[in-house]
């Protein structure tokens, strides 16, 4: 844990504890700096942490002071301890039973995997794509075949160099979504009967992929807080022939936990010294809230060894399916593969991008992005505060759009999913996390759509339903 986010942590221990109260005013940064002997960037990223949580407000020319909460601090959960051994997968048709029924827009989407779409400058980005269309080179069609359209991937190398990344253009290869780029990085580095290694809990989709290709998994402890255990994997990469480690270092579904920048390096090496690549799925990256964005595996890679994917699916454009992959080593295997399965990503969008990232304000839209979710995680977790019964325990994320809660352990998740749906209401159960269908009392709440009432009395009658089964 860095320092700003123990001097949040401290904070936020007395504001539980009742030392701090609603109203009370915090030491000023500089009397913060003096008090904890910490630099004022350091006070000021643990203040726009606690005020991201909804646990301060800034107030012009005043300072910062503890915000009036209804509810109580809940506890989090703590790290997981899956089954242990490889597992034959067999989840498509159980995950697909489960979100065949939340795709009903009538439905109040607190399962969700997707944000509220008018998050999202499309009224903008359709004019960009109107103007590529308009002027659309015919030879675009053969110039900007895998990998791609050249000014998209250097502005993408671009935005890795920011991040401390030194990324080339030419190991990125521009896909159709995310997903398309996780199926392409399994295919390049596995084979069928293969072990990876996966979070526990994990994202479905990655499941499925999996399964797909007749991988085996092994699910590695994680905190929801923290992210994947280092000390579990490399006990794992001992005993196990893995071939791969697919994971979520950044704000993953469906925990919302962050690996700390400090630990990344560690990971990156390890995964060196056993010579084994590493997926990982980054689509949550650019939705932090913070005041400065997580490291970037890629600035650790000096192997090649890490695959990094992304979208703007998430951060910016949903809908459009455009990602990417900067596949370090696996850049021309990775080529390959795309153009002899969907052969190219939609070229109109590509320069639509191109042109949006260059000149249409993408730096202001993530920051008004961000402010908004972080605002509307504070208000989801209030409501969860207000309404869920004694013994529910939940770790608050610096980022992303999930939530993810432990309810007692007399709570069964896929009844309480099914009595939801009945009343218009969708959850995401905690077994469609899990290669053997564990988390059977835990849920994953979607924060990235705006509160309202009718969001309000679908968290009250949630509430009510979890208080049945006790």
């Amino acid at each position: 844990m860095s320092r700003y986010q123990e001097l949040a942590s401290q904070t936020e221990q007395l504001i539980a504890n009742g030392v701090l109260r609603a109203g009370d005013r915090l030491p000023s940064v500089r009397q913060a700096c003096r008090i904890h002997t910490v630099s004022p960037i350091t006070v000021t990223q643990a203040y726009y942490l606690l005020e991201s949580r909804g646990l301060i407000e800034a107030r012009p020319k005043s300072g910062y002071f503890v915000r009036a909460r209804l509810g109580r601090n809940l506890p989090e959960p703590e790290m997981s301890h899956p089954l242990g051994g490889s597992t034959q997968l067999q989840v498509s048709d159980f995950i697909f039973q489960i979100l065949d029924s939340v795709r009903d827009p009538g439905v109040v989407p607190l399962g969700s995997s997707f944000p509220s779409p008018y998050l999202y400058p499309l009224d903008k980005l359709g004019r960009f794509l109107a103007n590529a269309a308009r002027r659309f080179d015919p030879l675009a069609t053969v110039t900007d075949l895998p990998p791609g359209n050249e000014e998209l991937r250097r502005q993408l190398a671009l935005r890795y160099l920011a991040q401390g990344a030194a990324v080339s253009p030419q190991e990125i290869i521009v896909t159709s979504g995310a997903m398309e780029g996780l199926n392409l990085c399994l295919q390049a580095v596995t084979q069928p009967g293969d072990l990876i290694a996966i979070e526990s809990p994990t994202f479905y989709a990655g499941l499925q992929a999996s399964e797909r290709l007749g991988l085996k998994v092994i699910e590695i402890p994680s905190h929801p807080r923290e992210g994947v255990s280092l000390s579990a994997l490399e006990e794992a990469l001992r005993q196990h022939p893995i071939k791969a480690c697919l994971f979520m270092l950044n704000f993953a579904n469906p925990t919302g936990s962050l690996v700390a920048d400090e630990r990344k390096p560690a990971l990156v090496e390890l995964l060196r010294r056993h010579d084994i690549p590493l997926i990982e799925d980054d689509v949550y990256a650019e939705l932090y809230f913070g005041p400065q964005a997580p490291r970037c595996s890629k600035a650790d890679d000096q192997a090649g060894l890490v695959m990094h994917v992304s979208s703007f699916s998430k951060c910016l454009a949903p809908g459009y399916r455009l990602g990417w992959v900067a596949a370090g080593r696996y850049a021309e295997r990775i080529r390959r593969l795309k153009l002899s399965t969907s052969l190219a990503t939609t070229i109109p969008v590509q320069i639509a991008l191109a042109d949006y990232l260059k000149q249409g304000g993408y730096e202001n839209h993530l920051r008004h992005l961000r402010q908004a979710l972080a605002r509307q995680e504070a208000e989801l977790v209030s409501a969860v505060e207000q309404h869920f019964p004694a013994g529910t325990r939940l770790a608050r994320p610096q980022g992303g759009y999930f939530l993810w809660l432990e309810l007692p352990r007399q709570v069964d998740t896929l009844l309480l999913h099914q009595q939801a749906l009945e009343l218009g209401i969708s959850i995401a159960p905690g077994p469609i996390f899990s290669a053997q269908r564990e988390f059977g009392h835990y849920l994953r709440l979607n924060f990235g759509h705006p509160d309202s009432p009718r969001r309000q009395a679908a968290m009250a009658t949630l509430g009510e339903l979890i208080a049945r089964q006790l």
